[in-house]
């Protein structure tokens, strides 16, 4: 039986959309999904399930959630063996000195190619991105507070659904 792992976005972050994650365990078993189990407490959730469509499991998740908590959140889902793939293709291995400043954008349906060139025109100084598929690896040696993450390029420019995660976090996605 596959793996796989959810990641929601925004989740405890910032004080907001407060979820506990023994209460999203239970909604991801509710779903009738086997060994759940959570990495820290922003909204990272790996689950047995038979094979299913991402957008299907992404659907009937942020459908879930939705009901217990009584807030939409986006959802991103990979199949477990797919993050020892990202994991593999980092294009910035080794130009990074810190997993703080190595991050992985996950996106819900592929980014197209001209929000990817205004993504690249709008980078700022020493950053990097590099769109693979459903991911964008993201370099960022100032930090995620001053980057365009921080800014809210996401939301206001491409107005792409995707949640990032710091490079030990992904690391450990691979693990659960």
């Amino acid at each position: 039986m596959p793996r796989y792992v959810a990641l929601l976005r925004g989740i405890n972050v910032g004080g907001g959309n407060m979820m506990k994650m023994d209460d999203l365990k239970a909604v991801f078993a509710g779903l009738g999904f086997g060994k759940v189990v959570s990495y820290i407490n922003s909204g990272n959730l790996a689950f047995d399930t038979k094979k299913t469509p991402e957008t299907k499991l992404v659907a009937q998740i942020e459908d879930a959630v939705e009901a217990k908590f009584g807030k939409r959140v986006d959802v991103m889902v990979r199949e477990q063996r797919n993050i020892e793939r990202i994991l593999k293709n980092n294009p910035f291995d080794g130009q990074y000195e810190s997993h703080k400043h190595m991050h992985v954008l996950f996106l819900q349906e592929p980014m197209p190619e001209e929000k990817e060139k205004l993504l690249q025109e709008s980078a700022f100084p020493g950053e990097k991105y590099q769109v693979h598929g459903l991911e964008i690896y993201s370099l960022l040696p100032n930090g995620v507070a001053e980057s365009l993450l921080a800014k809210g390029f996401f939301e206001k420019k491409p107005k792409v659904s995707y949640t990032g995660r710091n490079w030990r976090t992904v690391e450990k996605l691979a693990a659960l």
